[in-house]
């Protein structure tokens, strides 16, 4: 794994419902030599007036590295998600990954817990999907809250 393969990775879950357009969404975009990566995090949650949070940061090699570990050690990209849940009125989540030759994107109905994943029509494979989203959603919320102070002590 070369530090300079091409990477891309963009999450997003949301819905459209009482409190208007609601969601979380995060990318990761190499710059420079390839080497480091632009992270952009938008929170819309409308419940009780919240604005739109808005954050962006640069991250180092290590942190692209572990991340491309992370997609790699999944598995993710052999998976199809051609029999996992349609979005619904509950919502949707889509996963985008661009990793050296490899393009990948996913759609599927929001996932509340793993009871939805052991009863889909691809369980395995939507497994998969969960606990990376999961992951990855640790490391961003990690890097927030190492970026910025949100309540200064």
């Amino acid at each position: 794994m070369s530090t300079n393969d091409t990477f891309y990775l963009r999450y997003y879950s949301g819905h459209s419902g009482r409190f208007g357009h609601e969601f979380l969404e995060f990318d990761f975009r190499t710059i420079a030599d390839g080497t480091s990566a632009a992270v952009r995090y938008a929170n819309n949650s409308n419940y009780r007036n919240d604005s739109l949070i808005r954050k962006e940061m640069c991250v180092s090699s290590a942190i692209v590295e572990e991340i491309k570990h992370i997609i790699k050690q999944s598995e993710v990209l052999k998976e199809d998600d051609s029999k996992w849940p349609k979005k619904n009125k509950d919502g949707r989540q889509e996963l985008e990954i661009r990793l050296g030759g490899e393009h990948i994107s996913f759609e599927t109905a929001k996932i509340g817990s793993l009871v939805d994943v052991a009863e889909s029509d691809d369980p395995e494979g939507l497994r998969v999907f969960y606990y990376l989203v999961q992951d990855l959603k640790a490391l961003v919320f990690s890097l927030i809250s190492l970026h910025f102070k949100i309540k200064p002590i």
